[in-house]
């Protein structure tokens, strides 16, 4: 029963699931599906996107103009908030994030109130390289961190991704398909409790000093 319980309140938790990737039969959207399989498994509910609906022009100020944002970044806002918590599937590109994914993070956190601030992520990553894509989430994890996102300290990245799934899209390595199930059980445990037992928001202020102006000045005030 009281498992049963636990169910029933983790499937009012909502994930957006998506992969940084534009390309077809990504290995991150492989993943990123992989994923969303197993959040439903463990009683969550999954919003699942593709890259190009987050899609913008590259990132220029001038464009600000009467409060325009767009479209790309205006939906990676609104599917945010309608969240509890994202998910990102990114490859490494040049041992980085792609440019795609940091730009429309830039044009995201114009908005006011920007929409990362307090939200949980988790990162993931599928490279055919040995070492997983690793390097780049640990460079997605920087724009995300400051801009107050809670990025979730166990990354997950899938080495030799090319030879790792079956014919269903699951992970042929059975330990390694446990760990990456685990890893998202204790990813949405935790989204969970700050669901149903948040702690007191506080204000966040990005620029710290004894003055700021209007050019520099990007605070945050949550009841």
């Amino acid at each position: 029963m009281e498992g049963q319980q636990k169910d029933d309140r983790q499937g009012q938790v909502r994930f957006l699931v998506f992969s940084a990737s534009l390309r077809d039969n990504s290995l991150n959207t492989r993943l990123a599906k992989l994923a969303a399989l197993v959040i439903e498994k463990n009683g969550g509910t999954v919003d699942f996107a593709s890259m190009s609906e987050f899609d913008c022009p590259s990132f220029n100020q001038d464009l600000e103009v009467d409060g325009y944002h767009p479209e790309g970044a205006e939906a990676f806002r609104k599917r945010i908030l309608a969240n509890d918590a994202f998910i990102i599937s990114s490859p490494e590109y040049n041992g980085s994030m792609p440019g795609i994914m940091k730009n429309t993070i830039d044009w995201a956190s114009r908005f006011r109130p920007q929409p990362f601030h307090q939200h949980h992520a988790l990162l993931l990553s599928a490279s055919p390289s040995m070492a997983g894509g690793n390097r780049g989430l640990w460079s997605l994890r920087i724009p995300l961190e400051h801009l107050g996102t809670r990025v979730y300290p166990d990354m997950f990245s899938l080495a030799m991704a090319h030879e790792a799934f079956d014919e269903r899209g699951s992970l042929k390595d059975n330990i390694l398909a446990k760990r990456f199930e685990d890893n998202l059980v204790g990813f949405m445990n935790l989204v969970e409790a700050s669901r149903h037992y948040p702690c007191i928001k506080k204000a966040w202020v990005e620029f710290l000093g004894e003055k700021t102006d209007k050019e520099t000045e990007r605070v945050e005030y949550e009841a």
